[in-house]
């Protein structure tokens, strides 16, 4: 419909709206016919520019589908053009309530002389509106009944006025978007997300000519309030279209025979957090779009919803998931469920402030390899050591002996990361997660310890996210953002690592076992799980996306068995499966990379050594980890059992001498642990000697 040029008051028009004022006034009123209409043009409100009329805020995926409106004053009105909404519907709306609305100038004086004589007839008691559309926009507009005379003349200059005014589409999108549905329902799009629970743009025969009935009389007619009024109202239109040329007899038949929706369905509600953060943040504007998926949030908050509820009361979940080439956020879950009081449902938990367990390794190891001091392939001791009062254990309390770094990575052991961390630097590990947008939090005043490296720093996974992203990218960090202005911020332009550190990191992390639900070598990633049990964490990529996920209680409370490895990584898998695409493979290894086995690497990269291993050795003798002093072993030695008494040790320089009773029971070159077999039951004293003759014992009780 294109344009209505702006017209001037005609001697026809006055002649109409005078005998008008004549059947509704009387004569008198008539002689003051043109006073009277200037009277109305001045009071009527200024003609609606439809970019900022208030309507709802919606906010809408990267495709423009719908993920969370917002009632304004309590009433949801939004916005609706006619390009998109069912074609048919507006055949049977034009049909139904106004079939000149193409040709006329807002009035259809036959039908307002019509309702003129009807009214006289009825002792002045309107019997039918003769209302164009344009007129019942104008109606809308002001909110006031025009079920009187004098009304019913200030609606037709007010009709005028936005014929004058606006085009044809601009009144009709008026229409679609001010129209009462019911309740605090306005608009068509309000209506069938409402009654359908899906967008007007497809709608079937019965459901159109329900939406042409209702505005009529929409509390009368709510089908959940009245679904007999509904379903006679409904049908009335159906029949009448069949009159009209619009439906066949069939095609009304079949609308006749389907139910009328007797409930509401719920405005969605996808992303809630990350929506009410961008209307927070832009409220003035009316459709803010972001970058995520529809399809995969709605996947993945039923996902996120259903692991909390087999975890237990009071466990969360949060998702995260973005594009690692763009930084663009493709799903954001920060919930097990907005509105879950136990676990805190309203908390964004994507960006709130945990401790990341040991999810920071891979990224310690990857600045060794960066420094030149470690190879995947090089050996490290996995053995107790005191760092002064600081004094790491692995998660089992177990310790492996030497192993390689690809093993210490793969089997998240503690020790060798933290002498690692210690070799590397905790300034540097702060300054790299900087480098990848992560703002890690410390105790006020406190500068960054060794225990950071098993999660002694308060991090998002928001943040861990945009660190594991910048590995996937070959150490290239990227900006996250959910929204399309974001997407123009300055690139984070430092490196977190080189390219050969950061594939050897992914190569690793490509090897770490899976789940049982998961397939193995098909992402890269890494659990975690903090102190006391409160937070488990999975984190990994293929070659385009990543995903992090959290579990545990938003009050920090503990949670018994939650762990990364058996509460996260299944969350992780299964995110990567609603994917609905094949895993993207990893990066290529870049130049540089050497890839062979520990005996043919270097002689300086086939063990790894701190660089002031001196130093080390030197600040701390050899202690006796195991036993303590002072404490009963049960051997089963009464029993004739043959237990060997084990004797483990930290810090000091090797080679260590071992003795028991003054006797020596064996040295080892780098091994810190040794056995020995007592002769039977009684006291026993320990004793280990260093290279540096430092020395400590221990005196226990064998049985």
């Amino acid at each position: 419909m294109s344009p209505a040029p702006r017209r001037r008051w005609g001697a026809r028009r006055l002649l109409a709206i005078g005998l008008l004022l004549l059947l509704v006034l009387g004569s008198g009123g008539a002689l003051c016919l043109r006073a009277t209409i200037e009277e109305i043009r001045a009071t009527l409100p200024p003609v609606p520019d439809l970019a900022t009329m208030p309507v709802s805020s919606v906010v809408v995926d990267r495709d423009g589908a719908l993920l969370r409106p917002f009632t304004i004053a309590g009433r949801w009105r939004l916005p609706a053009a006619p390009d998109a909404v069912d074609r048919q519907f507006l055949r049977m709306l034009l049909a139904y309530e106004d079939r000149d609305f193409a040709s006329h100038h807002g009035i259809n004086w036959w039908s307002m002389l019509r309702a003129a004589g009807q009214f006289v007839g009825a002792g002045g008691r309107i019997v039918s509106g003769g209302s164009t559309l344009s007129m019942q926009v104008a109606r809308l507009l002001e909110g006031e009944p025009t079920r009187n005379g004098w009304g019913k003349l200030r609606q037709m200059v007010h009709a005028d006025a936005l014929e004058r005014a606006l085009s044809k589409d601009q009144i009709l999108a008026l229409y679609l978007t001010l129209a009462p549905y019911g309740g605090n329902l306005e608009g068509i799009r309000a209506a069938s997300l409402a009654y359908f629970g899906k967008e007007p743009v497809r709608l079937t025969p019965a459901e159109a000519a329900l939406l042409v009935a209702l505005p009529q009389s929409p509390e009368a007619r709510r089908p959940d309030r009245d679904p007999q009024a509904a379903l006679a109202s409904r049908n009335l239109v159906l029949e009448r279209m069949v009159s009209r040329g619009i439906l066949t007899a069939d095609d009304a038949a079949a609308g006749m025979s389907e139910p009328i929706p007797t409930a509401r369905h719920p405005f969605p509600l996808l992303a809630p957090h990350l929506a009410q953060a961008a209307l927070v943040a832009a409220p003035d504007q009316r459709e803010i779009r972001l970058t995520l998926k529809r399809p995969l949030q709605a996947a993945l908050e039923r996902l996120g919803a259903v692991r909390a509820a087999q975890l237990g009361p009071g466990v969360s979940v949060a998702i995260l998931v973005a594009d690692q080439s763009s930084g663009a956020i493709v799903a954001s879950v920060g919930s097990a469920g907005l509105f879950a009081e136990d676990s805190a449902g309203f908390v964004d938990m994507t960006k709130a402030v945990r401790s990341p367990g040991s999810t920071l390794k891979p990224l310690i190891y990857g600045l060794a390899f960066e420094l030149g001091l470690a190879h995947p392939e090089s050996l490290i001791e996995d053995r107790p050591t005191a760092f002064g009062s600081y004094v790491p254990v692995n998660f089992d309390g177990y310790s492996r002996g030497t192993v390689s770094i690809r093993q210490a990575l793969t089997e998240s052991l503690n020790i060798p990361a933290v002498v690692v961390l210690d070799a590397v630097g905790t300034a540097r590990l702060v300054s790299r997660l900087r480098r990848a947008g992560a703002t890690p939090l410390l105790p006020k005043g406190a500068a960054p310890g060794l225990a950071m490296g098993l999660g002694g720093v308060g991090l998002t996974l928001r943040d861990l996210v945009g660190v594991y992203a910048a590995l996937g990218r070959g150490g290239t960090p990227v900006h996250l953002h959910e929204t399309l202005t974001q997407a123009d911020e300055p690139p984070l332009a430092a490196p977190v690592l080189d390219a050969t550190a950061a594939w050897y990191v992914a190569d690793i992390l490509g090897d770490v076992p899976p789940p049982l639900n998961g397939s193995p070598g098909r992402i890269a990633y890494k659990t975690g799980t903090s102190y006391g049990y409160r937070d488990g964490w999975a984190i990994g990529f293929d070659g385009q996306t990543v995903i992090g996920v959290w579990v545990g209680r938003p009050d920090g409370a503990p949670v018994p068995g939650l762990s990364g490895v058996s509460s996260a990584a299944p969350i992780l898998f299964e995110s990567f499966d609603r994917l609905g695409a094949p895993a993207v493979p990893l990066r290529q290894p870049p130049p540089g990379v050497l890839r062979t086995a520990n005996s043919e690497l270097p002689q300086p990269l086939r063990r790894f050594r701190h660089p002031d291993e001196t130093r080390v050795a030197q600040q701390s003798g050899p202690e006796i980890a195991f036993p303590l002093d002072g404490v009963d072993l049960d051997l089963g030695l009464a029993g004739g059992s043959d237990s060997p008494l084990t004797v483990k040790i930290r810090n000091g320089a090797p080679p260590f001498t071992f003795f028991a009773n003054g006797a020596p029971i064996g040295s080892s070159a780098f091994a810190r642990q040794n056995s020995w077999h007592p002769d039977g039951p009684g006291f026993v004293e320990l004793a280990v000697v260093d290279a540096q003759g430092r020395a400590d014992s221990a005196t226990v009780f064998v049985q």
